[in-house]
């Protein structure tokens, strides 16, 4: 799959292969030319697992400030060439400014925030349309959740706005067991458990969790922005704050409805778990193929994305906001608006 979103050029098909010819930027497959692009277009080159680019085209791209980053196959960050002069410090500069300004950081905080509270309502509601025998206790934590969106604006310290965010995603997973349509009695949930998971729903929703953290992480160091330097969580050493920051808004989209699909589609079995002395229950790694195997898969399904107005796979949309994320951090627009699922 290739992709140009945002002036940044996305390579995800395996075995591609880009060069420059004269000043276009040629994406070539099995020896076909897939895509032609001007080289003055394009901000950033971004390349999944195996793709490659010729020495030359990485030379021009260094000598005039385009970024090269290379992820792995799965997503992970690996490398990033940005040649002798890039913006990244400016970036981080501004990322420590917002941080020290209570009120930005504040107002950015509540965006994300924002984000996942809509999108956790957006899972409620659907549920409400699907499930009619569910539907008095979803519509209960429907009402609960708008309360909290309407709460969000009207918090005026970080720990006020963390306050309506645990209380948001307390009244969601209440509302969680109501999602699951399966007869197996094996998968149970009753409430969000975490270090350890104590149950097999609880296990799969930690792993998509870390997953899209990974994400994430990947997508802020893509855009040169710091992992660790967040708003919304606290900020601790090793601990990535912006990335679990970036998280929240795509928690219930990317990872609650994937887990859901997988249960409920019977994907995984009993087979797939192992029960740890302690109470701890864990995808094994039988499990641990299937459930990764559906996650690129998913990854790979393309939904419109509202704010650029253009087709996006899903696995970018952290890359997306991510930019859009630094762009607000910049100056270069005004607001940062969360992802927002329809």
């Amino acid at each position: 799959m290739i992709k140009t979103i945002l002036n940044t050029l996305y390579v995800q098909t395996q075995g591609s292969y880009l060069h420059l010819d004269h000043e276009t930027v040629i994406v070539e497959q099995e020896g076909e030319k897939a895509l032609q692009v001007p080289l003055h277009h394009i901000g950033t080159i971004v390349m999944f697992g195996n793709v490659l680019i010729s020495p030359y085209l990485l030379g021009r791209c260094t000598d005039q400030g385009i970024s090269v980053i290379w992820y792995d196959v799965y997503g992970r960050f690996s490398a990033r060439a940005v040649g002798r002069t890039n913006g990244n410090v400016l970036l981080r500069r501004a990322q420590h400014q917002v941080l020290n300004d209570e009120k930005r950081a504040l107002k950015l905080a509540s965006r994300f925030v924002i984000g996942k509270l809509r999108n956790s309502r957006s899972v409620v509601q659907r549920a409400i349309r699907d499930y009619p025998d569910s539907k008095t206790s979803l519509e209960k934590a429907a009402k609960q959740l708008n309360q909290c969106i309407r709460d969000v604006d009207k918090q005026v310290t970080i720990d006020e706005l963390r306050g309506v965010e645990g209380y948001g995603s307390s009244v969601y997973f209440e509302a969680f067991s109501s999602l699951l349509r399966t007869d197996d009695d094996f998968f149970v949930f009753e409430l969000r458990s975490r270090r350890p998971p104590r149950d097999p729903i609880n296990a799969c929703l930690s792993f998509a969790y870390s997953m899209l953290t990974q994400d994430c992480i990947s997508a802020l160091e893509g855009v040169g922005l710091d992992p660790q330097i967040g708003y919304l969580h606290t900020l601790r050493p090793g601990r990535p704050a912006l990335a679990l920051d970036l998280i929240e808004e795509f928690r219930a989209y990317l990872a609650d409805r994937f887990v859901l699909t997988l249960i409920n589609r019977k994907q995984l079995s009993k087979s797939d778990f192992d029960m740890r002395p302690g109470g701890a229950v864990l995808l094994n790694e039988k499990g641990r193929r299937t459930f990764l195997a559906a996650y690129q898969k998913r990854k790979q399904e393309e939904i419109h994305h509202p704010i650029i107005n253009q087709r996006v796979p899903l696995g970018l949309l952290p890359h997306v906001h991510a930019r859009l994320l630094a762009r607000y951090l910049r100056g270069d627009v005004a607001d940062y608006v969360p992802f927002i699922m329809r």
